[in-house]
């Protein structure tokens, strides 16, 4: 079987990389189009502008809540009434994502500046699609991965400390997914197996989470960059990207997309419902005792959800979480990549099961 390995054309990382984003835009073309978040349109943008390029030549638009099919189309639009050259984002997943795909449909390169180190989303090729009311819908695989991924720690430091354990949550599921890919042989975003590479990099992004999340949470709390804050950025956002679209996706995030069925829990953050996701998974895996004692103290740790009630859902219904199974195992979705026999009824039961460990520890 033929292996394939997706990266980002670069990698930039540190205290003030912002610092150097009119110099790595350059390279890119000489319009620019922005697309920012509300945060940092208003905080991190104004002092960076004068850097970025004549006046007329960079354009600013203002991201929607969502990325939705209609906001794409809508800032695809701007983009090419401006005569963009390059598309860039500032701003959270769902920015970037956006931003990937309008520089997809129009052909140009693309470059991302994460604000958050909550997700894996900057240095993959992959679009996640909701609804306009946050449902998840699909995710688009696109023809590219980012030309430049640019991740100012300072900033992410200095965000609240709940979007760094959200990442890690995210990345948590990384190395149980791929590693359930390598047993069953699954594809990974490419519709390749994973390759060595891939492989061992996610399982170097659980160990950075499992041996530096708690300090580096720490640190995030004081708003201060420490090596341990960088270790865990990078693991977020680079070894996470990598190892999820190079090494494949399981049941974690099949289970993410059913949560998001359930209106309880759009309060949530993306890496928070994949990390109860893990937990789920352990049991449909039938993972060692030990290996799931490690995981949960964890997510106890970072302020992760462990039951039904952090997430939202105390008294759940099974008819609700039924509902969740079953869209966890909607034909295409990554959760048919476990080495295990899957059936909404096995996840009802995996959902059940890491509810009453999380409430039995508690």
């Amino acid at each position: 079987m033929i292996s394939t390995t997706l990266f980002p054309g670069r990698y930039v990382q540190g205290a003030g990389a912002l610092s150097r984003l009119g110099g790595e835009l350059a390279r890119l073309g000489k319009r620019h189009f922005l697309i920012c978040s509300p945060h940092p349109l208003e905080h991190l943008l104004p002092p960076l502008l004068p850097g970025l390029g004549q006046a007329g030549t960079v354009h600013v638009e203002r991201f929607g809540r969502e990325c939705t099919d209609q906001e794409i189309k809508r800032l695809l639009a701007a983009a090419q009434d401006f005569g963009a050259q390059a598309i860039t984002a500032i701003g959270g997943g769902k920015t970037l994502d956006a931003a990937k795909a309008v520089a997809a449909r129009a052909g140009l390169p693309v470059a991302v500046a994460p604000t958050i180190a909550s997700t894996d989303a900057p240095c993959s090729s992959v679009c996640v699609v909701y609804s306009p009311e946050g449902v998840f819908q699909r995710a688009d695989l696109l023809p590219r991965n980012p030309d430049l991924v640019l991740v100012d720690t300072r900033v992410i430091a200095l965000a609240p400390a709940r979007f760094l354990a959200s990442g890690m949550g995210d990345a948590l599921a990384t190395w149980f997914e791929a590693e359930s890919c390598r047993l069953s042989r699954g594809q990974n975003i490419a519709g390749d197996v994973g390759s060595m590479t891939a492989h061992a990099l996610a399982r170097l992004c659980y160990e950075t989470v499992r041996d530096w999340g708690r300090a580096a949470l720490t640190a995030c709390e004081a708003q201060v960059v420490t090596p341990a804050l960088e270790r865990v950025v990078e693991a977020n956002t680079l070894l996470s990207g990598l190892g999820f679209e190079s090494g494949g996706l399981g049941a974690a995030h099949a289970i993410h997309n059913g949560l998001t069925a359930l209106p309880q829990v759009h309060h949530l953050f993306h890496g928070e419902k994949v990390a109860f996701g893990v937990l789920a998974s352990l049991f449909l895996t039938d993972k060692p005792l030990a290996l799931m004692d490690e995981v949960y103290a964890l997510c106890e740790a970072l302020g992760l959800p462990t039951t039904f009630a952090d997430l939202g859902l105390a008294g759940v219904a099974d008819l609700d979480l039924r509902r969740v199974a079953e869209k966890s195992c909607a034909e295409g979705e990554s959760i048919h990549n476990e080495p295990v026999e899957v059936s909404p009824d096995l996840v009802l039961s995996a959902l059940k099961a890491a509810d009453a460990e999380g409430r039995r520890r508690k």
